[in-house]
């Protein structure tokens, strides 16, 4: 307490009214210009931002706007200070405090930048069909925010008088450490960034692996792994890192769904017929409206089975939705069953000639 009363005694001692009135002058000066400046951002500045078409630079003078404030407060303040001409101890504080205290206000301005960065990509990511993206975003804007904390700590110890040279070689033994333990959980969040930059699918669309072990609605995709909904209603997690080393075929993105099946007509349809229900069913899928046209569309008499004239039907349908590719398919099915009905054609059912064999025992005899 000696001590701080002896210094508190010098540095009155050194202190003129001429100085005070130049400290006060630097301070009021300083809340002037901020006035001032603040006005300008907001009558003028802001103003012409709104007159653009882009957003961008409205955001950037929102998010410039306090911390330039608050910096020239600081900066007046630094210079009322500096007027008294204080000792080297106290100046040394000084300038020791400010330094901190620039950091400080360097790393709020860094973080509101951040935010105007994360606001923008999330506004690139809505006009996307990937709702993957939307969900990187926050993540990047997170890992951005960490960054900058991160880099105003460091600049705050240095301008303590720390070294921080040993600190960032032991956060990178630390990092490698942390990398090594953590590698497959690396792996994941690259494969969703791969994913990401692909888009092989979005949320709610049918895939499937080609072997069929996997196959059902992408339900969840996250930084770690994916959630696909089977058609049986159970849920399979698959890291990010090996989904992205599968084959997917997306069933949801063809423009199409395909039809192919036989029309197996009675073993007794003569070749009159079989050429007239050809015909037909070609006419039929022809004239069928939700029937794409445009894709390879075949009607063709191709087996004689065991018990029945096989015609092989192929086609497309427009509706790739289940329940509206299965209206169409029953459409189409039940005028073919009224062709092969107005033709006299009966569908096929599986024959089986029987042969009874007469019991020797019984004393049957043979038939002729």
């Amino acid at each position: 307490m000696e001590e701080l009363k002896l210094l508190y005694d010098q540095v009155m001692q050194r202190v003129s009214p001429q100085q005070l009135m130049l400290a006060f002058g630097f301070v009021l000066g300083a809340l002037v210009v901020r006035r001032v400046v603040l006005y300008m951002l907001e009558r003028y500045v802001e103003r012409l931002a709104r007159i653009s078409k882009t957003e961008l630079d409205d955001l950037l003078v929102d998010a410039a706007g306090k911390p330039l404030g608050v910096a020239i407060v600081f900066l007046g303040m630094y210079l009322g200070v500096h007027s008294f001409r204080p000792p080297e101890v106290i100046l040394s504080g000084a300038s020791t405090v400010f330094s901190v205290l620039g950091a400080a206000l360097l790393a709020w301005f860094m973080l509101r930048l951040v935010r105007v960065l994360t606001h923008m990509l999330r506004q690139w990511a809505k006009k996307t069909d990937s709702t993957l993206d939307d969900q990187l975003v926050p993540l990047v804007g997170r890992a951005a925010e960490v960054v900058v904390g991160i880099l105003a700590g460091l600049m705050i110890l240095q301008n303590m008088g720390y070294s921080v040279s040993g600190l960032i070689a032991g956060l990178g033994v630390g990092g490698l450490a942390v990398a090594l333990g953590a590698q497959k959980t690396l792996s994941d969040l690259f494969g969703s960034v791969m994913l990401l930059v692909d888009r092989p699918f979005v949320l709610g669309d049918w895939v499937r692996s080609p072997d069929r072990e996997i196959e059902g609605t992408v339900e969840r995709i996250g930084f770690r792994s994916t959630r696909i909904r089977t058609f049986d209603q159970t849920l399979i997690t698959i890291p990010n890192s090996r989904l992205a080393d599968f084959v997917i075929d997306n069933v949801t993105q063809r423009p199409v769904r395909r039809v192919w099946i036989t029309v197996r007509a009675s073993h007794l349809a003569t070749a009159a017929q079989m050429r007239e229900v050809v015909t037909r069913i070609e006419l039929i899928l022809k004239s069928h409206p939700d029937v794409d046209q445009e894709s390879f569309l075949l009607v063709r008499f191709t087996d004689f089975g065991e018990y029945s004239r096989d015609i092989m039907v192929y086609y497309f349908t427009r509706p790739i939705d289940w329940v509206a590719h299965l209206e169409v398919r029953e459409e189409v099915n039940l005028k073919i069953m009224e062709t092969l009905e107005d033709l006299g054609v009966p569908v096929a059912l599986p024959v089986r000639a029987v042969h009874m064999m007469p019991d020797p025992a019984a004393g049957e005899a043979p038939e002729a």
